[in-house]
């Protein structure tokens, strides 16, 4: 693979100081950069995150999402909260909605990797990805409720649907830590890589996915989990629609040309 270098255009998204951002090939590297802070999310990371969203560049075709220092991200910044008014609060909560929906549906697909803390928002900020790679050393935590406070992010639908109500229940409730292991368990992360690996783990999966045809990835990121909100039948629908959209676009049809033509490698059982 091509080696990360630093993003040098467009202009807005190079004086981003909370974030570091990589580019390789089609892929976009973005590191949430409040090491010292373990990368708690305050109103300037957050929109300086919505920011990168908002104005990808064309030839981003995936993207990773990490964190500098021992933690992808501890949540919640809790010193910018303490006095916000309930109509602040609404405003607050809604612009986390925003910067997070533009990332699950964003026009590309993107990977966390999760190590360290990743709590409160920050596994709010996980769950908006498409996929997770896990370290060894990430845990998980909701401790709204022993804070006084409820998650704000996203996390009662995003959480919730990968974990199960009654477990995202039982964390809010009692403050319950999953490790690693039970994240892999719950379904919090796709895969587990030992610590050190998640960026290798995650750069390798999203250069492969950004050789997809782009419409074919932009359906599934899309249509997915608005099928899963609809009823049954017209989920079927909506599949039916998707299905001829994709399969009627020119790189598709030249895709299962290859395959016929036997240019491309039929599906293996993994060694």
């Amino acid at each position: 693979m091509t080696p990360l270098q630093a993003l040098t255009e467009p202009p807005v998204l190079t004086q981003l100081s909370l974030l570091k951002l990589e580019q390789a090939e089609s892929v976009l590297h973005i590191r949430l950069n409040r090491p010292n802070k373990r990368n708690s999310i305050s109103d300037e990371l957050l929109a300086q995150i919505h920011t990168v969203f908002v104005h990808l560049p064309k030839s981003v075709k995936a993207i990773v999402l990490s964190g500098e220092g021992e933690h992808f991200c501890a949540g919640l910044d809790l010193s910018e909260v303490a006095e916000r008014t309930v109509a602040e609060g609404m405003q607050h909560s809604r612009s986390w909605h925003a910067c997070f929906d533009a990332i699950q549906f964003g026009p590309v697909p993107v990977i966390c990797v999760m190590h360290g803390a990743v709590v409160g928002g920050g596994l709010e900020l996980a769950a908006s990805a498409h996929l997770r790679v896990a370290e060894d050393s990430a845990f998980y935590a909701l401790p709204e409720g022993t804070r006084g406070i409820f998650v704000g992010g996203g996390g009662s639908v995003r959480i919730s649907r990968l974990l199960g109500v009654a477990r995202m229940t039982d964390m809010m409730l009692t403050g319950r830590v999953f490790d690693a292991n039970d994240g892999q368990s719950f379904g919090i992360s796709n895969y587990r890589v030992p610590d050190g690996e998640g960026l290798n783990k995650a750069l390798a999966l999203a250069h492969k996915i950004s050789q997809n045809a782009p419409l074919s990835n932009y359906a599934i990121t899309q249509a997915l989990p608005r099928i899963a909100d609809l009823s049954a039948s017209d989920g079927l629908f909506m599949e039916s629609l998707i299905s001829s959209i994709a399969q009627g676009d020119e790189a598709a049809k030249e895709r299962v040309r290859a395959f016929l033509d036997k240019r491309a490698a039929k599906v293996v059982k993994a060694p």
